[in-house]
């Protein structure tokens, strides 16, 4: 800095300026320096790290700079040592001008965070300017008979430089004619003037030289000089003479060319061609008032001519002077000062200084984004600028500075939401009408690892087909990371667990890249039916955010297993059945039982038996059940018939394609009064066999109540929740439609469940029951499953393959479940139509019967007793089957139907599980019908073939 000592006085104002500063500066936060023009490179100007509260080790990493708008490099800082120095040279006219301030606004930028300081130097200006007069020589016009202590204006020196430097005084080389008038202090125009001493005589002196000499006020003093050259003229004794010596005018800017500015009036007091006066400009007029402005040499109108503007010029200086026509012309000056007013014509300026982006989307509160800087070179209210942001926008704007604002973090962001934020900043000034800008910027919302892998549903069903090929694909999982780029890249992984005594992983894999799931082995229906395991979604993102999915793999059974012969007794292995049967038994008569039994499930697990036709084409006397499996006669038999029977009987599963096995029967025919010793062992065997058939009877009538109790109890308790669903649908309206899932593994066609409501004024509607199995076609082809929508209150489980009256009734145990009035069980394409239970309820009859296992059937058995109730003691002849029975403990009905024998059905013992209205129906069809009935009953005992 400099500094400079003079007397007392000046010693006080320093200290007072001094001491003014220092509060300025605590109440601005702003720093300054000074430094003097044409200071050499690498002048000192000050410590400015020290003096901003900045360490010095610092000062590179925070990214130290200093920047000059429109200054160029004039000033540098040393980043080693914290100070600042004069870089180039510094030319204070060259920078202001007249101005009488002069300085260099420099903005200090530092980051981490992000801070800005503005400091200001002051350049203070040195006498290297000498006064200038617009000439080397200036010539005056002077008539003889001007009076003593006439006055002739003269123009001054100037001075580039400014204050004491720029202070001139000026001094008149000696002579005997004049002397120099200096302006009074009170004068706002200062100008000079050579005033007469002396009369002048054209004819002892006509031209006179003098000297003007101006020097400034600084040190050393400058000098300049102008040769004066006074020409003496005759006659012409007035010159003409303004209103006033200095006219003062206001302009606004931006007027039209031809706008008067002023009418100028002059009067001189000679007459003739000595008082006609010529207005113009003066020689000694700035070149830039010609070019604004225009003077009527006749008429003394001022007018524009150019373009005012009040930011490039705030006043005009205009000399105008009076010339007469006398011989010689004299004249008469005065001064026109036009002050320029603003006008808002500039719009504000915006600038982003500063840009921090992308911003991540967990940026905290108050992060600033932005730097912007805002101008108007409008003055007064016209320049003072307000801005504004875009709505709805999680920014704001906060003022800094003047004319500075920081973009700042106003609420949280969600890239997810909005990635990118098109942020319009407006600025606005106070003029009327105001005037605008905006300015734009696009900020990029940067993701973070804020969300996790989601799965379209929490659990998938899939069915797979037993003894698939290795590697073989049965599913494709798929999760959906809302997150982008490395975040959003999800992989698939197993949640290792036991299966059994194996790890999961020696069952099924799955692809980390694209989540298709892969059987590594063939699956076995009959070792693993349900394979339940969860496949995890994690991303790629820091940290990583991961979440499962549960997939339930059923295994299909396929027919892969022939039935197995049961052995005839307790104990025994599976040889062939030997009994002794008395020629005396009537047509019907039970004589012997094959018993088999299959691993697989389903239609592949429900067994027929068929009796291969004896050697010879004979007819056999003996056929037997095509699901019980009972060997019983069809006629008396006869002595012609040979004493030893070998019957074959295939027993056939229903799978595709089926597979056989086949029992051999030994029958030994003897007459009645033969064998009463074997027909005691059989009586007595007969007995205890009816014996534990009795218990067996028991514990199944008890099972079967127990689950027609529990079907019962399901079924009200949906009734009534689907009877409380909002009245909108209806007391009977359609139920909401669900989508049984099925898999396109093995082509299972898709079926939709319906369920229908029955509407009747005793009760909630009731729903009833059917079940059907799925199309299992022979193709290797599997496309990649989709999952199918199910209803979240029940989910697709397998059915439990041990609910089942006997391998013969275990076929579609796999099968989706719907709610029908009745239910017709269809095997597939081409597959025969089988009548299956449904259930639905009602009162049993006094007249229906019991139904029941044999005596040692147990659960497999395929054949059943009817025992009918007190109300209808009849009992079933020869080969008949009862019409109907009921299961005690149960609401059921079980009616049976045959059909007739020319049926191209090939079936036998349909069973239906009815209402008791049907059955009070059938009752009267069968009253009127009862002797047709009693036909058909006695052809079905003696025709074997569709048994």
């Amino acid at each position: 800095m400099e500094f400079s000592w003079g007397t007392g006085q000046e010693y006080r104002r320093l200290l007072l300026s001094i001491l003014f500063l220092a509060a300025w500066k605590a109440g601005s936060g702003q720093v300054r320096y000074s430094v003097l023009e044409e200071a050499k490179h690498g002048t000192f100007v000050g410590r400015i790290a020290q003096d901003l509260g900045l360490e010095l080790a610092e000062l590179v990493p925070r990214l130290f700079r200093v920047s000059s708008k429109g200054r160029g490099d004039l000033l540098e800082v040393n980043l080693q040592s914290g100070i600042l120095f004069v870089n180039s040279r510094i030319d204070r006219e060259e920078l202001c001008g007249r101005s009488a301030e002069c300085s260099i606004h420099l903005e200090v930028i530092v980051d981490r965070p992000l801070q800005v300081f503005h400091v200001e130097v002051e350049v203070k200006d040195i006498n290297d300017h000498p006064p200038v007069f617009p000439g080397t020589q200036k010539i005056l016009f002077m008539a003889e008979s001007r009076p003593i202590d006439s006055r002739f204006p003269l123009e001054g020196a100037s001075d580039a430089d400014i204050g004491a430097n720029a202070l001139l005084t000026y001094r008149l080389g000696p002579n005997e004619y004049f002397s120099l008038e200096k302006p009074s202090d009170e004068e706002r125009v200062k100008r000079l003037g050579l005033v007469l001493r002396k009369p002048l005589d054209r004819e002892e002196a006509p031209e006179i030289f003098v000297v003007l000499t101006a020097s400034d006020g600084g040190k050393p003093e400058l000098t300049g000089t102008v040769q004066l050259l006074v020409r003496v003229l005759d006659a012409n004794d007035n010159a003409p003479t303004f209103d006033r010596t200095l006219y003062e005018v206001k302009l606004l800017e931006n007027v039209p060319n031809g706008t008067l500015v002023i009418k100028l009036n002059a009067s001189d007091l000679d007459e003739g061609l000595n008082g006609n006066i010529i207005y113009s400009f003066s020689d000694d007029i700035l070149p830039t008032v010609k070019s604004k402005f225009y003077i009527d040499p006749i008429t003394g109108e001022i007018m524009v001519r150019g373009y005012i503007d009040f930011e490039e010029t705030k006043s005009y200086e205009i000399l105008v002077e009076g010339i007469d026509k006398g011989q010689p012309p004299l004249s008469g000056h005065c001064t026109v000062m036009v002050e320029v007013e603003d006008t808002n014509d500039n719009a504000p300026a915006t600038e982003f200084k500063f840009l921090s982006l992308p911003i991540r989307e967990d940026a905290p509160l108050g992060t600033v984004i932005a730097l912007i800087s805002v101008s108007d070179l409008d003055s007064s209210v016209n320049g003072q600028v307000t801005c504004t942001l875009s709505p709805h926008v999680p920014f704001r704007l906060v003022s800094t500075f003047r004319n500075y604002y920081s973009l700042v973090l106003d609420s949280t962001l969600d890239r997810e939401s909005v990635a990118n934020y098109e942020v319009v900043v407006t600025a606005q000034d106070g003029g009327s009408p105001s005037l605008s800008t905006t300015a734009s910027v696009s900020v990029e919302v940067a993701d973070v690892n804020d969300n996790a892998p989601a799965f379209a549903q929490p659990e998938y069903t899939v069915f797979v087909k037993e003894n698939n090929p290795p590697g073989c694909h049965i599913f494709t999982v798929s999760a959906r990371d809302a997150d982008a780029q490395e975040n959003a890249l999800v992989t698939y992984s197993l949640v290792e667990r036991r299966v059994g005594e194996r790890a999961l992983s020696s069952y099924v894999s799955v692809h980390a890249e694209s989540g298709k799931v892969y059987a590594l082995q063939p699956l076995d229906h009959e070792e693993l039916e349900l394979l339940q395991f969860q496949v995890s979604a994690r991303d790629a993102g820091v940290p990583p955010m991961g979440s499962n999915v549960t997939l339930q793999v059923f295994v299909l059974d396929e027919n892969d297993n022939a039935p197995a012969l049961l052995p005839p007794g307790p104990g025994g292995g599976p040889s062939a059945v030997s009994q002794v049967v008395s020629r005396s038994v009537d047509a019907g008569h039970v004589v012997a039982k094959v018993r088999a039994v299959d691993a697989d499930s389903g239609y592949n697990a429900w067994l027929s038996y068929e009796l291969q036709p004896a050697a010879g084409g004979a007819r056999s006397p003996f056929r037997v059940g095509l699901y019980t499996g009972e060997i019983s006669t069809t006629r008396a038999l006869d002595e012609a018939d040979a004493p030893r029977q070998r019957l074959l009987v295939l027993v056939k599963d229903h799978g595709e394609p089926a597979l056989t096995a086949t029992a051999t029967v030994l029958l030994s025919l003897e007459d009645s009064g033969q064998a009463p010793k074997a027909s005691s062992r059989a009586l007595s065997g007969a007995a205890g066999a009816e014996t534990a058939l009795v218990d067996v009877n028991v514990y199944l009538i008890v099972a079967i109540c127990a689950v027609s109790s529990l079907l019962v109890l399901t079924l009200l308790l949906y009734t009534a929740l689907r009877c409380s669903a909002p009245p909108s649908e209806g007391a009977c309206g359609p139920g909401k439609p669900r989508l049984v899932c099925s898999s396109a593994v093995g082509s299972w066609s898709y079926s939709q469940e319906r369920r229908q409501r029955v509407c009747s004024g005793e009760g909630p509607p009731k729903t009833d029951l059917i079940a059907f199995s799925p199309s299992v076609p022979d193709s290797g082809d599997r496309e990649d499953q989709q999952p199918a929508t199910v209803d979240s209150l029940s989910k697709p489980r397998q059915p439990n393959p041990d609910w089942r009256y006997s391998a013969s009734l275990r076929a579609g145990m796999h099968s989706s479940v719907h709610l029908e009035e009745a239910g017709i069980l269809r095997a597939g394409p081409g597959g025969p139509d089988q009548q299956w239970p449904t259930v639905s309820s009602a009162t049993p009859e006094p007249e229906a019967g019991e139904v029941s296992p044999p005596v040692g059937a147990g659960v497999n058995s395929n054949s059943w007793t009817f025992k009918y109730g007190p109300g209808n003691p009849k009992q079933s002849g020869p080969g008949e089957l009862p019409d109907k029975f009921i299961i005690p403990g149960s609401p059921a009905i079980i009616s049976i139907r045959q059909e007739p024998t020319n049926s191209q059905i090939d079936k036998s013992d349909f069973i239906t599980f009815g209402k008791k209205e049907e059955t009070k129906k059938k009752k009267k069809k069968k009253k009127g019908n009862k002797t047709q009935e009693k036909k058909e009953k006695g052809n079905s005992t003696t025709d074997n073939s569709d048994q």
